[in-house]
Protein backbone atom coordinates (compact mmCIF):
# COMPACT_ATOMS: atom_id res chain seq x y z
CA UNK A 1 0.00 0.00 0.00
CA UNK A 2 1.67 3.03 -1.03
CA UNK A 3 0.30 6.83 0.22
CA UNK A 4 -0.47 9.68 -2.09
CA UNK A 5 2.72 11.69 -2.57
CA UNK A 6 3.14 14.99 -0.21
CA UNK A 7 2.41 17.95 -2.24
CA UNK A 8 3.99 20.77 0.31
CA UNK A 9 7.70 21.64 0.17
CA UNK A 10 10.14 20.75 2.62
CA UNK A 11 11.23 23.59 5.13
CA UNK A 12 9.10 25.50 2.80
CA UNK A 13 9.67 29.11 4.06
CA UNK A 14 13.27 28.53 2.95
CA UNK A 15 12.85 26.52 -0.16
CA UNK A 16 14.88 27.47 -2.75
CA UNK A 17 16.12 30.57 -1.18
CA UNK A 18 19.47 30.54 -1.92
CA UNK A 19 20.54 31.69 -5.47
CA UNK A 20 22.80 29.67 -7.26
CA UNK A 21 25.01 32.38 -9.83
CA UNK A 22 23.97 30.95 -13.37
CA UNK A 23 26.82 31.29 -15.83
CA UNK A 24 29.38 31.58 -13.13
CA UNK A 25 33.00 29.81 -12.60
CA UNK A 26 32.84 26.58 -10.57
CA UNK A 27 34.38 27.87 -7.74
CA UNK A 28 31.59 30.34 -7.17
CA UNK A 29 28.71 27.86 -7.91
CA UNK A 30 30.09 26.14 -5.39
CA UNK A 31 30.41 28.64 -2.63
CA UNK A 32 26.86 29.59 -3.05
CA UNK A 33 26.08 25.75 -2.83
CA UNK A 34 28.36 25.09 0.45
CA UNK A 35 26.26 25.22 3.46
CA UNK A 36 23.74 22.37 4.02
CA UNK A 37 26.97 20.11 4.23
CA UNK A 38 28.11 22.22 7.38
CA UNK A 39 25.01 21.81 8.63
CA UNK A 40 25.44 18.39 8.83
CA UNK A 41 28.64 17.81 10.20
CA UNK A 42 27.26 19.79 13.18
CA UNK A 43 25.68 16.85 14.50
CA UNK A 44 28.96 14.62 14.12
CA UNK A 45 30.76 16.47 16.40
CA UNK A 46 27.79 16.93 19.25
CA UNK A 47 28.49 16.27 22.92
CA UNK A 48 27.64 13.04 22.77
CA UNK A 49 30.73 12.69 20.32
CA UNK A 50 32.98 14.14 23.72
CA UNK A 51 31.77 11.37 26.05
CA UNK A 52 32.85 8.59 23.95
CA UNK A 53 35.99 10.08 22.32
CA UNK A 54 36.98 10.69 25.68
CA UNK A 55 36.28 7.72 27.17
CA UNK A 56 37.36 5.87 24.34
CA UNK A 57 40.88 7.45 24.29
CA UNK A 58 41.44 7.58 28.14
CA UNK A 59 40.34 3.73 28.23
CA UNK A 60 42.01 2.53 24.89
CA UNK A 61 44.63 5.25 23.72
CA UNK A 62 44.27 5.35 20.10
CA UNK A 63 42.43 2.21 18.49
CA UNK A 64 38.95 3.69 18.46
CA UNK A 65 40.41 6.37 15.97
CA UNK A 66 39.78 3.44 13.14
CA UNK A 67 36.29 3.40 14.13
CA UNK A 68 36.08 7.25 13.90
CA UNK A 69 37.60 7.04 10.86
CA UNK A 70 35.38 4.21 9.34
CA UNK A 71 32.34 5.61 10.55
CA UNK A 72 33.10 8.99 9.10
CA UNK A 73 33.73 7.44 5.67
CA UNK A 74 30.33 5.19 5.45
CA UNK A 75 28.69 8.96 6.16
CA UNK A 76 29.59 10.49 3.34
CA UNK A 77 28.46 8.09 1.66
CA UNK A 78 25.34 7.95 3.18
CA UNK A 79 24.80 11.85 3.55
CA UNK A 80 26.11 11.75 -0.39
CA UNK A 81 22.58 9.60 -0.83
CA UNK A 82 20.45 12.02 0.96
CA UNK A 83 21.14 14.86 -0.52
CA UNK A 84 21.09 13.15 -4.20
CA UNK A 85 17.38 12.15 -3.01
CA UNK A 86 16.10 15.51 -1.96
CA UNK A 87 17.64 17.25 -5.23
CA UNK A 88 16.00 14.00 -7.46
CA UNK A 89 13.65 12.88 -6.59
CA UNK A 90 12.82 16.64 -4.65
CA UNK A 91 11.67 14.66 -1.42
CA UNK A 92 12.99 14.60 1.71
CA UNK A 93 13.55 11.28 3.33
CA UNK A 94 10.47 11.53 5.95
CA UNK A 95 8.35 12.84 3.20
CA UNK A 96 9.61 9.87 0.53
CA UNK A 97 8.53 7.37 3.59
CA UNK A 98 5.41 8.35 3.68
CA UNK A 99 4.45 8.15 -0.06
CA UNK A 100 6.42 5.01 -0.08
CA UNK A 101 5.30 3.37 2.72
CA UNK A 102 1.74 2.39 4.11
CA UNK A 103 0.35 4.65 7.17
CA UNK A 104 1.14 2.18 9.38
CA UNK A 105 5.14 1.90 8.28
CA UNK A 106 5.29 5.37 8.15
CA UNK A 107 4.47 5.54 11.85
CA UNK A 108 6.51 3.36 13.35
CA UNK A 109 9.26 5.23 11.51
CA UNK A 110 8.13 8.21 12.46
CA UNK A 111 8.25 7.23 16.30
CA UNK A 112 12.00 5.56 16.14
CA UNK A 113 13.27 8.99 14.48
CA UNK A 114 11.97 11.12 17.15
CA UNK A 115 13.33 8.44 19.18
CA UNK A 116 16.48 9.40 18.02
CA UNK A 117 16.31 12.91 17.69
CA UNK A 118 15.46 12.99 21.46
CA UNK A 119 18.89 10.88 22.08
CA UNK A 120 20.28 13.33 20.25
CA UNK A 121 18.47 16.69 21.97
CA UNK A 122 19.58 14.21 25.25
CA UNK A 123 23.32 14.55 24.48
CA UNK A 124 23.01 18.72 23.78
CA UNK A 125 20.96 19.24 26.90
CA UNK A 126 23.51 17.54 28.85
CA UNK A 127 26.58 18.98 26.79
CA UNK A 128 25.55 21.86 27.18
CA UNK A 129 24.77 22.32 30.46
CA UNK A 130 28.04 20.22 31.56
CA UNK A 131 30.25 23.51 29.52
CA UNK A 132 27.53 26.10 31.90
CA UNK A 133 28.69 24.41 35.06
CA UNK A 134 32.85 24.35 33.63
CA UNK A 135 32.93 27.53 32.76
CA UNK A 136 30.69 29.34 35.22
CA UNK A 137 29.72 26.88 38.23
CA UNK A 138 26.57 26.54 37.48
CA UNK A 139 24.52 23.83 38.91
CA UNK A 140 23.64 20.53 36.55
CA UNK A 141 20.50 20.99 37.10
CA UNK A 142 19.90 24.76 36.81
CA UNK A 143 22.08 24.25 33.32
CA UNK A 144 19.89 21.63 32.02
CA UNK A 145 16.66 23.94 33.06
CA UNK A 146 18.33 26.62 31.11
CA UNK A 147 19.02 25.22 27.88
CA UNK A 148 14.76 25.30 27.10
CA UNK A 149 15.88 29.13 26.72
CA UNK A 150 17.57 28.08 23.22
CA UNK A 151 14.48 27.97 21.77
CA UNK A 152 14.21 31.49 21.06
CA UNK A 153 17.72 31.57 20.04
CA UNK A 154 16.57 29.50 17.30
CA UNK A 155 13.89 31.36 16.24
CA UNK A 156 15.70 34.89 16.52
CA UNK A 157 18.40 33.08 13.97
CA UNK A 158 15.70 32.10 11.06
CA UNK A 159 14.61 35.57 10.85
CA UNK A 160 17.52 36.28 9.31
CA UNK A 161 17.23 34.14 6.36
CA UNK A 162 18.84 30.44 5.62
CA UNK A 163 22.15 31.36 4.31
CA UNK A 164 22.57 33.71 7.57
CA UNK A 165 22.07 30.86 9.87
CA UNK A 166 24.35 28.61 8.06
CA UNK A 167 26.92 31.35 8.80
CA UNK A 168 26.54 30.94 12.31
CA UNK A 169 27.15 27.62 12.10
CA UNK A 170 30.40 27.63 10.30
CA UNK A 171 31.71 30.57 12.97
CA UNK A 172 30.92 28.11 15.61
CA UNK A 173 32.60 25.30 13.71
CA UNK A 174 35.73 27.19 13.65
CA UNK A 175 36.03 27.57 17.38
CA UNK A 176 35.43 23.96 17.73
CA UNK A 177 38.33 23.57 15.57
CA UNK A 178 40.62 26.26 17.19
CA UNK A 179 39.97 24.78 20.04
CA UNK A 180 41.07 21.46 19.25
CA UNK A 181 44.00 22.74 17.41
CA UNK A 182 44.96 24.10 20.58
CA UNK A 183 44.43 21.37 22.68
CA UNK A 184 46.29 19.23 20.05
CA UNK A 185 49.90 21.12 20.28
CA UNK A 186 49.07 21.31 24.16
CA UNK A 187 49.13 17.35 24.46
CA UNK A 188 52.13 16.68 21.72
CA UNK A 189 50.53 13.31 20.44
CA UNK A 190 52.75 10.75 19.23
CA UNK A 191 52.00 11.02 14.92
CA UNK A 192 53.19 6.81 14.69
CA UNK A 193 50.96 6.07 17.22
CA UNK A 194 47.92 8.30 15.80
CA UNK A 195 48.80 6.41 12.42
CA UNK A 196 48.73 3.21 13.80
CA UNK A 197 45.56 3.82 15.68
CA UNK A 198 43.78 4.24 12.15
CA UNK A 199 43.89 0.74 11.30
CA UNK A 200 41.41 -1.56 12.42
CA UNK A 201 42.10 -4.74 14.70
CA UNK A 202 40.13 -7.48 15.69
CA UNK A 203 39.78 -6.32 19.47
CA UNK A 204 37.10 -3.81 18.62
CA UNK A 205 34.68 -6.29 17.91
CA UNK A 206 35.69 -9.37 20.56
CA UNK A 207 35.92 -7.10 23.52
CA UNK A 208 32.25 -6.31 24.68
CA UNK A 209 33.38 -3.30 26.59
CA UNK A 210 35.27 -1.47 23.45
CA UNK A 211 32.22 -2.88 21.58
CA UNK A 212 29.97 -0.65 23.10
CA UNK A 213 32.28 2.51 22.83
CA UNK A 214 32.80 1.92 19.00
CA UNK A 215 29.27 1.56 18.34
CA UNK A 216 28.49 4.57 20.39
CA UNK A 217 31.03 6.22 18.74
CA UNK A 218 29.35 4.58 15.55
CA UNK A 219 26.00 6.51 16.86
CA UNK A 220 27.33 9.70 17.83
CA UNK A 221 29.36 9.89 13.99
CA UNK A 222 26.48 8.64 11.64
CA UNK A 223 23.49 10.39 12.98
CA UNK A 224 20.15 8.75 11.38
CA UNK A 225 18.56 12.26 11.92
CA UNK A 226 21.15 13.76 10.35
CA UNK A 227 19.78 11.85 6.71
CA UNK A 228 16.11 13.14 6.95
CA UNK A 229 18.05 17.07 7.54
CA UNK A 230 20.25 16.65 4.82
CA UNK A 231 17.40 15.96 2.01
CA UNK A 232 15.79 18.69 2.84
CA UNK A 233 18.34 21.57 3.70
CA UNK A 234 19.70 20.65 0.28
CA UNK A 235 16.04 21.77 -1.63
CA UNK A 236 17.16 25.21 -0.23
CA UNK A 237 19.58 25.72 -3.26
CA UNK A 238 17.92 27.09 -6.58
CA UNK A 239 19.45 24.89 -8.33
CA UNK A 240 18.45 24.14 -12.38
CA UNK A 241 14.90 21.39 -12.06
CA UNK A 242 16.14 20.41 -15.61
CA UNK A 243 18.68 17.15 -15.63
CA UNK A 244 21.97 19.14 -15.92
CA UNK A 245 20.81 21.14 -12.75
CA UNK A 246 20.32 18.71 -11.27
CA UNK A 247 23.45 16.49 -11.70
CA UNK A 248 25.68 19.41 -11.63
CA UNK A 249 23.81 19.69 -7.84
CA UNK A 250 24.34 16.33 -6.66
CA UNK A 251 27.81 16.93 -7.69
CA UNK A 252 28.17 20.32 -5.61
CA UNK A 253 26.18 18.84 -2.78
CA UNK A 254 28.40 15.70 -2.78
CA UNK A 255 31.54 17.78 -2.46
CA UNK A 256 29.98 20.29 0.10
CA UNK A 257 29.24 17.44 2.46
CA UNK A 258 32.75 15.08 2.48
CA UNK A 259 34.39 18.46 2.68
CA UNK A 260 32.28 19.70 6.05
CA UNK A 261 32.62 15.23 7.07
CA UNK A 262 35.88 16.20 6.54
CA UNK A 263 36.36 18.79 8.95
CA UNK A 264 34.12 16.63 11.67
CA UNK A 265 36.35 14.06 11.09
CA UNK A 266 39.11 16.07 12.80
CA UNK A 267 37.27 17.22 15.59
CA UNK A 268 36.43 13.76 16.37
CA UNK A 269 39.85 12.25 16.16
CA UNK A 270 41.02 15.20 17.97
CA UNK A 271 38.86 14.48 20.79
CA UNK A 272 39.93 10.96 21.17
CA UNK A 273 43.97 11.85 20.55
CA UNK A 274 43.65 14.60 23.72
CA UNK A 275 42.03 12.14 25.59
CA UNK A 276 44.47 9.30 24.60
CA UNK A 277 47.59 11.65 24.68
CA UNK A 278 46.61 13.11 27.94
CA UNK A 279 44.91 10.70 30.00
CA UNK A 280 45.75 7.29 28.37
CA UNK A 281 49.61 7.60 28.52
CA UNK A 282 49.81 8.33 31.71
CA UNK A 283 47.81 5.65 32.46
CA UNK A 284 44.94 6.89 33.59
CA UNK A 285 42.19 4.51 31.87
CA UNK A 286 39.43 5.57 33.90
CA UNK A 287 38.79 9.08 32.64
CA UNK A 288 35.23 8.79 31.33
CA UNK A 289 33.42 11.76 32.98
CA UNK A 290 33.96 15.06 30.97
CA UNK A 291 34.28 16.98 34.02
CA UNK A 292 36.78 14.98 35.54
CA UNK A 293 38.93 15.43 31.43
CA UNK A 294 38.18 19.51 32.02
CA UNK A 295 39.59 19.42 35.93
CA UNK A 296 42.53 17.00 34.99
CA UNK A 297 43.55 18.70 31.63
CA UNK A 298 45.09 21.94 32.94
CA UNK A 299 47.40 20.31 35.57
CA UNK A 300 48.26 17.04 33.37
CA UNK A 301 49.43 19.28 29.98
CA UNK A 302 50.89 21.96 31.83
CA UNK A 303 48.89 24.41 30.50
CA UNK A 304 46.70 26.81 32.67
CA UNK A 305 44.26 27.48 29.66
CA UNK A 306 43.65 24.01 28.15
CA UNK A 307 40.55 23.43 30.22
CA UNK A 308 39.05 27.09 29.88
CA UNK A 309 39.47 25.87 26.04
CA UNK A 310 37.82 22.89 26.19
CA UNK A 311 34.83 23.83 27.90
CA UNK A 312 34.35 26.91 25.27
CA UNK A 313 34.71 24.54 22.68
CA UNK A 314 31.97 21.87 24.28
CA UNK A 315 29.23 25.02 24.67
CA UNK A 316 30.04 25.62 20.99
CA UNK A 317 29.51 22.06 20.49
CA UNK A 318 26.32 22.08 22.38
CA UNK A 319 24.93 25.19 20.78
CA UNK A 320 25.37 24.54 16.86
CA UNK A 321 23.68 21.13 17.52
CA UNK A 322 20.76 22.66 18.92
CA UNK A 323 20.43 24.62 15.81
CA UNK A 324 20.63 21.17 13.69
CA UNK A 325 18.43 19.24 15.69
CA UNK A 326 15.55 22.35 15.44
CA UNK A 327 15.90 21.43 12.12
CA UNK A 328 15.53 17.80 11.82
CA UNK A 329 12.72 18.27 14.24
CA UNK A 330 10.31 19.99 12.05
CA UNK A 331 11.78 17.92 8.61
CA UNK A 332 10.54 14.93 10.55
CA UNK A 333 7.83 16.04 12.00
CA UNK A 334 6.01 18.03 8.55
CA UNK A 335 7.72 15.18 6.59
CA UNK A 336 5.98 12.04 8.01
CA UNK A 337 2.72 13.51 9.65
CA UNK A 338 1.91 16.69 7.59
CA UNK A 339 1.68 18.06 10.61
CA UNK A 340 2.55 22.29 10.79
CA UNK A 341 3.18 23.89 14.22
CA UNK A 342 4.92 26.05 15.52
CA UNK A 343 8.90 26.20 15.56
CA UNK A 344 8.98 26.92 19.10
CA UNK A 345 6.11 25.28 20.38
CA UNK A 346 7.90 22.03 18.09
CA UNK A 347 10.96 22.77 20.01
CA UNK A 348 9.93 22.88 23.86
CA UNK A 349 7.98 19.94 23.31
CA UNK A 350 11.25 17.78 22.07
CA UNK A 351 13.68 19.71 24.36
CA UNK A 352 11.18 19.00 27.67
CA UNK A 353 11.33 15.13 26.66
CA UNK A 354 15.32 15.48 26.39
CA UNK A 355 14.98 17.38 29.69
CA UNK A 356 12.92 15.07 31.90
CA UNK A 357 14.87 12.47 31.80
CA UNK A 358 18.39 14.71 32.31
CA UNK A 359 17.20 16.02 35.18
CA UNK A 360 16.28 12.51 36.63
CA UNK A 361 19.13 10.99 36.27
CA UNK A 362 21.00 13.70 37.45
CA UNK A 363 18.84 13.95 40.68
CA UNK A 364 19.42 10.47 41.25
CA UNK A 365 22.76 9.71 40.23
CA UNK A 366 24.66 12.83 40.46
CA UNK A 367 26.53 14.63 38.10
CA UNK A 368 28.49 11.37 37.46
CA UNK A 369 25.40 10.08 36.06
CA UNK A 370 25.25 12.54 33.08
CA UNK A 371 28.33 11.39 30.91
CA UNK A 372 26.93 7.55 31.44
CA UNK A 373 23.99 8.95 30.49
CA UNK A 374 25.77 10.73 27.08
CA UNK A 375 27.10 7.49 26.08
CA UNK A 376 23.95 5.66 26.15
CA UNK A 377 22.12 8.26 24.37
CA UNK A 378 25.45 7.68 21.16
CA UNK A 379 24.05 4.19 21.58
CA UNK A 380 20.06 4.50 21.25
CA UNK A 381 20.96 6.99 18.06
CA UNK A 382 23.03 3.77 17.05
CA UNK A 383 20.12 1.35 17.39
CA UNK A 384 17.85 3.71 15.17
CA UNK A 385 20.30 3.95 12.47
CA UNK A 386 18.84 0.77 10.36
CA UNK A 387 15.27 2.04 10.36
CA UNK A 388 16.58 5.31 8.40
CA UNK A 389 19.29 3.94 6.20
CA UNK A 390 17.74 1.01 5.02
CA UNK A 391 15.09 3.62 3.33
CA UNK A 392 17.46 5.52 2.08
CA UNK A 393 19.27 3.14 0.20
CA UNK A 394 15.89 1.53 -1.46
CA UNK A 395 14.97 5.11 -2.47
CA UNK A 396 17.96 6.17 -3.80
CA UNK A 397 18.30 3.14 -5.78
CA UNK A 398 14.67 2.87 -6.85
CA UNK A 399 15.07 3.98 -10.41
CA UNK A 400 10.87 4.72 -10.56
CA UNK A 401 11.62 7.41 -7.76
CA UNK A 402 14.66 8.87 -8.93
CA UNK A 403 14.69 8.64 -12.64
CA UNK A 404 18.57 8.39 -13.93
CA UNK A 405 19.38 9.58 -10.83
CA UNK A 406 18.99 6.44 -9.52
CA UNK A 407 22.42 5.29 -7.30
CA UNK A 408 24.54 3.07 -9.71
CA UNK A 409 25.12 -0.51 -9.32
CA UNK A 410 28.85 -0.13 -7.47
CA UNK A 411 27.04 2.62 -5.20
CA UNK A 412 24.37 0.58 -4.18
CA UNK A 413 26.74 -2.32 -3.14
CA UNK A 414 28.71 -0.06 -1.62
CA UNK A 415 25.69 1.97 0.30
CA UNK A 416 23.76 -1.99 0.96
CA UNK A 417 27.73 -3.05 2.48
CA UNK A 418 27.60 -0.62 4.93
CA UNK A 419 23.59 -0.92 6.10
CA UNK A 420 24.46 -4.23 6.56
CA UNK A 421 27.59 -3.47 8.76
CA UNK A 422 25.32 -0.76 10.61
CA UNK A 423 22.86 -4.00 11.04
CA UNK A 424 25.42 -6.58 11.90
CA UNK A 425 27.37 -4.36 15.09
CA UNK A 426 23.99 -3.35 16.64
CA UNK A 427 22.57 -7.07 16.40
CA UNK A 428 26.38 -7.65 18.41
CA UNK A 429 25.79 -4.77 20.96
CA UNK A 430 22.07 -6.50 21.57
CA UNK A 431 23.31 -10.06 22.00
CA UNK A 432 26.28 -8.89 24.07
CA UNK A 433 23.63 -6.60 26.18
CA UNK A 434 20.70 -9.65 26.45
CA UNK A 435 23.66 -12.63 26.87
CA UNK A 436 26.19 -10.98 28.47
Amino acid sequence: MTAAAPVRRSLAESHRSVAIPEGASFWRRLFAFAGPGYLVAVGYMDPGNWATGIAGGSAYGYALLSVILLSNLMAMVLQALSARLGIAAGLDLAQACRAQYSSATSRVLWLLCEIAIIACDLAEVLGTAIALKLLFGLPLTWGVLITALDVFVILALQRFGFRKLEAFIVTLLLVIAGCFLFELFASHPDPAAVAAGLVPTSRIVTDPAMLYLAIGILGATVMPHNLYLHSSVVQTRAFGEDDKGKREAVRLATIDSTVALGFAFFINAAILIVSAATFHIAGRTDIAEIDEAYRLLAPMLGVGAASIVFAVALLASGQNSTVTGTLAGQIVMEGFLDLRIPGWARRLITRALAIIPAVLVVGAMGDAGATRLLVLSQVILSLQLPFAVVPLVKFTGDRALMGRFASPVWLRILAWTIASVIIVLNIMLLWGAVFG
